[in-house]
C-alpha cells in the first residue's frame, strides 16, 4: 500500500471512498493499524484518559504528547499522521508554531490538530502560512469540557448548527486539510460534508461524513470507564484479557505454570561442571 498523503484524501472525498481514521498511543498498536491499511492515524490527547489514568483530556501535556507520538511515529509506515495538540498548546500563533513543530520535527507528524472554530483562525491561518499541515475538530470539543462535566450533543439547534456549517466553511478558507466532526446530529453531519470540498471525518455524527475515526480502546472493548453512545464495540479484549490473567493467576499459584517446557536446560557436561565447582558452596 502506497503512503497516505493530504492528496489522496481529498481524493477519496471526490470519488465518495470512506476515509478510515483510528487513534494510536504506541509503537505495537500503530505498526498493527499501519498494516492494515488505516488510513489516517490520530495520536490523541484521548491518550489521557484511555492510558494516563486522567480524569480530563486537559491534563494531557506537551511532553507527554510528544512522547506517545514518537512511539507511534515509529509503528508508522504509510498511513498519514496526526499529533492532538493538547489543551492551552495554542493559545497564540507563536506558541501553537513552537508547539507544532515539536510534533512535525520531533515527533515526526503529518499535520496537527486544532479544536475549535472561529477562534482558532489566527492560529490556523499562521500554521498554515508556516507550511504545517492542520486538521480542524468541530462539536464537542473535549477540551473544552471542565474536568467532571458531562458530554453533551452540540449543534443541535439551528442557530448552533448554522454556526457549525459557517465554522468548517472558515477552516476550511484558511487551510485546513480536513475536520473532524464529533457528536452532532447526523443531519448537520450530512450538511457540512456536502457544504466543504475537504474531508469531514465523523465521530458520533452520522455516515454521511466522508470518513468515520474511532479511538481504538474503546473499538476493541478495552477501555470500560466511559461508553459513548457512538461506539460500536468490534471486541470485547477487556473480558478476554481478564480471563487470560485469572488463568495465569490461578496456574502460578497451583504450580502448574511455568513447567519445565517453558524452561531453560543446561548442556550435561555443563550441568556435572558446575555440581563440581559448587560443591564447596555447599553446608553440611
Amino acid at each position: 500500500m502506497k503512503e497516505v498523503t493530504v492528496s489522496n484524501l481529498l481524493e477519496k472525498k471526490r470519488r465518495h471512498e470512506k476515509i478510515t481514521a483510528l487513534t494510536a498511543y504506541d509503537t505495537p498498536m500503530a505498526e498493527m493499524l499501519d498494516r492494515l491499511g488505516i488510513d489516517l492515524i490520530l495520536v490523541g490527547d484521548s491518550v489521557g484518559m484511555v492510558l494516563l489514568g486522567y480524569s480530563s483530556t486537559r491534563f494531557v501535556t506537551m511532553d507527554e504528547m510528544i512522547h506517545h507520538t514518537k512511539a507511534v511515529r515509529r509503528g508508522v509506515k504509510r498511513a498519514y499522521l496526526v499529533g492532538d495538540m493538547p489543551y492551552r498548546s495554542y493559545q497564540t500563533p507563536a506558541a501553537a508554531y513552537k508547539n507544532a513543530c515539536r510534533f512535525i520535527d520531533e515527533a515526526g507528524c503529518d499535520a496537527v490538530k486544532l479544536e475549535g472554530g472561529e477562534a482558532v483562525l489566527p492560529v490556523l491561518r499562521f500554521l498554515r502560512k508556516k507550511k504545517i499541515q492542520v486538521q480542524g475538530h468541530l462539536g464537542l470539543l473535549p477540551q473544552s469540557v471542565k474536568p467532571g462535566t458531562p458530554f453533551h450533543l452540540k449543534a443541535k439547534d439551528p442557530l448552533s448548527a448554522k454556526q457549525l456549517m459557517e465554522e468548517a466553511s472558515l477552516l476550511e478558507k484558511e487551510g485546513a486539510f480536513s475536520i473532524i466532526l464529533e457528536c452532532i446530529p447526523y443531519e448537520v453531519g450530512r450538511m457540512v460534508t456536502a457544504l466543504v470540498k475537504i474531508p469531514t471525518i465523523g465521530i458520533g455524527a452520522g455516515p454521511f461524513c466522508d470518513g468515520q475515526i474511532l479511538v481504538t480502546h474503546d473499538l476493541l472493548g478495552l477501555f470500560q470507564t466511559f461508553k459513548p453512545r457512538f461506539v460500536k464495540p468490534y471486541a470485547d479484549l477487556a473480558q478476554r484479557v481478564g480471563r487470560a490473567v485469572a488463568t495465569y493467576r490461578r496456574e502460578v499459584s497451583n504450580r502448574s505454570f511455568p513447567t519445565l517446557h517453558h524452561s531453560f536446560s543446561m548442556a550435561p557436561e555443563a550441568l556435572r561442571q558446575l555440581k563440581r565447582i559448587t560443591q564447596s558452596l555447599r553446608h553440611d
